[in-house]
């Protein structure tokens, strides 16, 4: 039986064209691009001319006075670990600021990071989200406007991801970041779950700092960014090097920032990639839903991506359909790939008010662009399987 991977949003195959990039990058013989010789200089520049165009891609401004910053990391985790602590620890030195504010919703990295900073004496708030999952902004304006009533900008940073990663429901980040930018407060967002899946604008979002990483769009893994207004300074994580204004330090590879700009590029160049995402993806919720009655969509009245797919069979625990799932050759997941070393209740469900039952039949179905018509149908058919084997 051949597998069907349906877990895209835990990491994406390797495009082949990217994969074929790289190696011819990495053919090239480039060397260390903070060289100062001429063969390190020859990689320094296809590095920042790959730098820029990431940049312009994204809806950043890459050139002039007003010049926005890519920071490239090693993922996801470590660009949301950089703006959590770099913007909270640079707005404490700077004024004072002692407050961090992150969603119910977050990515363990991020929840994590938080977690870290309230040992150094920051204090953690939270905002609560609705049913449907997508944040409250009355609630976020209510902390904001107590700590900033408590003391002049006594929040450090907010942080909304854009699109949550286990049921695909995008939040208002726009809002969000002008109720924080009216108020002098940092706001980042982590568009892991958005970026190179629908079209992203750095610039009209209005936010301080942006997360994403390339293998969650058919690129490598092992590279990642923070995009970084103009003018916003983050202390560092890493010590020891003056690459990237000291901020990342460390050797800079100019084959995984190709891969990185390959993979986006052709999410740019298909316009009809999250088109038939969507098609797909609705196919096989319609036709989950009739398998079971009370299944149930979690997030399905808010808008959401297209690749996602949160269910909810209750009285059908998690775990078990996870393992029939790839006992029929299902690649699924229970939630975040970061979290999956756990048998620990969704974070994310249960903080939509859901019940408990409803918590603990949830599972995450993710597509990509590699998703065929066939391996829907076969998928189907599969679950149709497990469904009526775990029923009786």
């Amino acid at each position: 039986m051949k597998p069907i991977y349906l877990d895209y949003n835990s990491t994406t195959p390797i495009s082949p064209t990217v994969a074929q990039k790289m190696a011819q990058c990495y053919q090239k013989g480039y060397l260390n691009p903070a060289s100062q010789h001429r063969l390190g200089q020859e990689a320094r520049l296809v590095l920042e001319k790959l730098r820029s165009e990431i940049i312009d891609m994204l809806g950043g401004i890459s050139s002039g006075m007003r010049t926005d910053r890519l920071i490239l990391t090693s993922g996801g985790t470590e660009s949301n670990n950089l703006a959590i602590s770099g913007l909270a620890r640079a707005a404490r030195e700077a004024t004072g600021a002692s407050r961090i504010i992150i969603s119910a919703i977050e990515h363990p990295s991020v929840i994590g990071a938080a977690h870290y900073l309230a040992s150094l004496g920051f204090e953690i708030d939270t905002i609560a989200v609705d049913s449907e999952g997508v944040c409250d902004l009355n609630d976020l304006k209510t902390k904001l406007d107590r700590a900033t009533g408590e003391q002049q900008n006594s929040v450090a940073v907010v942080s909304i991801m854009a699109a949550n990663n286990e049921t695909g429901v995008i939040q208002p980040i726009q809002s969000a970041a002008l109720m924080c930018r009216e108020k002098g407060i940092y706001f980042h967002t982590d568009a892991v779950q958005m970026v190179g899946k629908t079209d992203v604008n750095f610039s009209t979002l209005g936010v301080d700092a942006l997360t994403f990483t390339a293998h969650k769009f058919h690129g490598p893994r092992g590279v990642g960014g923070l995009l970084v207004r103009n003018g916003i300074e983050l202390t560092p994580l890493i010590y020891g090097g003056f690459q990237q204004m000291g901020t990342r330090p460390g050797t800079e590879d100019v084959a995984l920032c190709t891969g990185l700009h390959q993979a986006l590029l052709e999410y740019q160049q298909s316009p009809e990639r999250e088109a038939t995402v969507k098609r797909l993806r609705d196919q096989l919720e319609t036709t989950l839903l009739s398998m079971a009655p009370g299944a149930v969509i979690n997030g399905q009245g808010a808008s959401r991506m297209a690749h996602t797919i949160n269910i909810s069979f209750p009285g059908i625990n998690r775990q078990a359909l996870l393992l029939a799932a790839d006992f029929n050759g299902l690649a699924i997941s229970t939630g975040s790939a970061c979290a999956s070393g756990s048998s620990d209740s969704s974070h994310v469900i249960i903080a939509m008010g859901a019940s408990e039952e409803v918590v603990e039949g949830s599972i995450r179905i993710s597509l990509g662009a590699t998703t065929s018509q066939q391996e829907i149908d076969d998928s189907l058919t599969r679950f149709q399987q497990v469904i009526n084997r775990l029923s009786t």
